[in-house]
């Protein structure tokens, strides 16, 4: 945030009695009043000269001199030198591999260090573009390729393949529980009826249709490969609930205190109670391309994080018989009745949520 030139002001005898916070917020009503709030305990607001609460009472004549700060997503779109890992580059696209731990795009609590700055840097002219040409996003903690036009028709013709439902993308996974036949899910997804930041399966919600391949299987875990079809906010992670098989290391749609413990060498309980982020990597990315028109494809490693995950998980010794497999029964997760309002688990990527869908229908992919 920016400041700019702090406003005087003397607080009228009107509003005496009043609390601080609440006279300035009739004095100053462009501003919110958790907005400040907040500056009179960062101490950008003092009175007579002093730093003070929002709960002080004013009784009219006081001296206020207000440090204000310019709102954060005022200078969100500006260009910042963050190194990218660039897959492929020509002048009508860009593919990206994001890491884990990148925003896609600024909002609420994540206004710098998104991969937009690092576009608006790496192709200047981008923001002429909607959205410096991003197309569609990933989430905050899954890793992978991403596609990002470099001119309007580019974004156009990318945009219209994703709504198509012809952008090819395959997803590698690492989910909880013992999945043992490949599958296809075909459920709605919309808002979570009680917590804004979060999705669920919603019979009101847009259609939402993701296959899923078995590559392994653990003693606790499986190693699978997702395909979209449609590409909803946290698509995979809600359906993996939903398939009674959540990812590992998802603080949202995961576990909360069933991991079996007992199912597991201290080697590996360490590795998952470490790997701090859900498990979904974007492996695989196929399009038409804008300018050309020629069939693309790229496919890039796993990441290491996953990489160590399993080979800690392959070194696990197999259990003794079926009695032994820790697997999930094939109903659904949860109903809708029966999730949770857990607000308090989401950190700032959920904020990611607050923008309006890329797309008209909703296209945002995991």
């Amino acid at each position: 945030m920016t400041q700019s030139t702090p406003i005087s002001l003397v607080i009228s005898h009107d509003l005496g009695g009043l609390r601080l916070d609440q006279a300035l917020q009739r004095m100053l009503p462009e501003h919110s009043r958790s907005r400040l709030q907040a500056w009179i305990k960062e101490g950008l607001i003092t009175l007579n000269g002093e730093a003070s609460t929002a709960k002080t009472k004013v009784w009219g004549g006081e001296q206020v001199l207000v440090h204000a700060q310019e709102k954060p997503e005022v200078s969100a779109f500006v260009a910042e030198d963050i190194p990218l890992d660039i897959v492929f580059e020509d002048e009508h696209i860009l593919v990206i591999n994001k890491p884990a731990g990148m925003v896609v795009h600024p909002a609420a609590g994540n206004w710098n260090g998104t991969l937009l700055n690092a576009i608006l840097h790496h192709v200047p002219h981008a923001n002429e573009l909607p959205r410096a040409g991003i197309v569609h996003r990933l989430d905050k903690d899954t890793s992978g390729l991403l596609v990002v036009a470099k001119t309007l028709a580019a974004q156009t013709s990318l945009v219209r393949q994703l709504q198509a439902r012809t952008v090819k993308r395959e997803y590698r996974t690492i989910v909880w529980g013992q999945v043992w036949r490949n599958g296809k899910i075909d459920q709605p997804i919309g808002r979570h009826s009680h917590s804004r930041t979060k999705m669920a399966i919603n019979r009101m919600g847009k259609p939402a249709v993701t296959r899923y391949e078995v590559l392994e299987r653990f003693a606790v875990h499986t190693y699978m490969r997702c395909n979209l079809e449609t590409g909803r906010t946290h698509q995979i992670r809600v359906h993996m609930q939903f398939l009674k098989a959540p990812i590992v290391g998802d603080p949202v749609y995961g576990f909360r205190s069933i991991i079996p413990l007992r199912a597991m060498t201290q080697t590996l309980r360490d590795f998952v109670q470490e790997f701090d982020r859900q498990a979904l990597h974007a492996i695989k990315l196929g399009l038409i391309h804008p300018a050309t028109n020629e069939p693309m494809e790229w496919q890039i490693e796993l990441a290491d994080d996953m990489k160590a995950l399993l080979e800690a998980m392959r070194h696990e010794d197999p259990p003794l018989d079926d009695e032994e497999h820790f697997e999930f029964s094939e109903g659904p997760y949860l109903s809708d009745e029966d999730y949770e309002d857990d607000d308090e688990l989401y950190d700032e990527d959920d904020s990611d949520l607050d923008e309006a869908d890329l797309l008209d229908d909703g296209e945002d992919v995991e």
